[in-house]
């Protein structure tokens, strides 16, 4: 496998803009497909602005906005992506939105062609027995924001080959990544470890064991966190954290991961955190 020229992200979500914004900025042409107009534009307006802040700090050069766009080619029709060397899925954490998207690739892309997920806890595996190229399917679990965050969790299928691995390992590194090797468990390892902590911060505060304040000031100043728990988990999606602990809870088969009643009722009631501006804080826009 040479190196990649033509990829495609399918979701034109915060993860799947990210993912298009480093890819079109470390030179690669860039099909980016999502389901309506509006959320290509939202997407491109929000990359716009990124290129922009790292114009700010010096990290790229203004000319390189606009050539680093021209390479994005966003798209509401699927064929379009026929032409992709790697394809990066990005929708919404949902193994049955997942499952379509895989099959729908399969049939329309080269056969020589990488399918790549950046699912955050969903079986590689499975996705992979989806398809006709179970070799060629692998994760690429990139973090948010994904311009800004080093790591991306290379997760190996059970049937990855090393061709793709590496492949896709330099492709990372092309990023300006460090890419870590990962086998398919749920969760991985990055949300295997963290959900059950914002899980059980959780419990802390719906026991009344501490205000949420309380249990991030705890994290923050004696654990020498960035961010508390809590406040990660609204800059998650509390939703993806409930989505995240129920396929951890399924694929483990242990009662461990059982997701709060306080995170599964903040959901219930449209409390998303910052994208919603309601979670475990009250955010206002801007």
């Amino acid at each position: 496998m040479g190196e990649f020229t033509t990829v495609g992200v399918v979701g034109a979500g915060t993860m799947g803009s990210g993912i298009a914004h480093v890819f079109a900025r470390a030179g690669l042409r860039v099909v980016l497909c999502d389901v309506e107009q509006r959320f290509l534009d939202r997407a491109l307006g929000q990359i716009r602005t990124n290129l922009g802040r790292e114009v700010a700090k010096g990290k790229l050069a203004v000319a390189d906005i606009e050539l680093a766009l021209e390479r994005i080619q966003p798209t509401t029709d699927r064929g379009a992506l026929a032409a992709a060397e790697l394809v990066v899925e990005a929708a919404p954490e949902r193994f049955e939105l997942k499952a379509e998207v895989f099959r729908a690739l399969d049939a329309l892309m080269l056969e020589t062609a990488i399918l790549a997920t950046n699912t955050s806890s969903i079986s590689i595996t499975k996705l992979a027995a989806l398809t006709r190229r179970p070799a060629q399917v692998i994760g690429m679990h990139f973090f948010n924001p994904v311009p800004v965050m080093a790591l991306v969790e290379v997760v190996r299928g059970l049937a990855t080959s090393d061709a793709t691995f590496g492949a896709v390992q330099a492709l990372a590194v092309r990023l300006g990544k460090t890419p870590v090797e990962v086998n398919d468990a749920p969760g991985f390892v990055s949300n295997r470890v963290l959900m059950p902590l914002i899980n059980e911060a959780a419990f802390a505060v719906m026991e009344g064991v501490a205000t949420a304040e309380a249990v991030d000031q705890v994290f923050k100043l004696g654990m020498a966190h960035p961010m508390g728990p809590l406040t990660l988990a609204d800059f998650i999606g509390l939703d993806v954290c409930v989505d995240i602990l129920r396929v951890l809870q399924e694929g483990m088969g242990d009662p461990k991961y059982r997701p709060c009643p306080l995170l599964v009722r903040m959901v219930d009631a449209g409390w998303l955190g910052r994208k919603s501006g309601q979670g475990f804080y009250t955010y206002t826009r801007g």
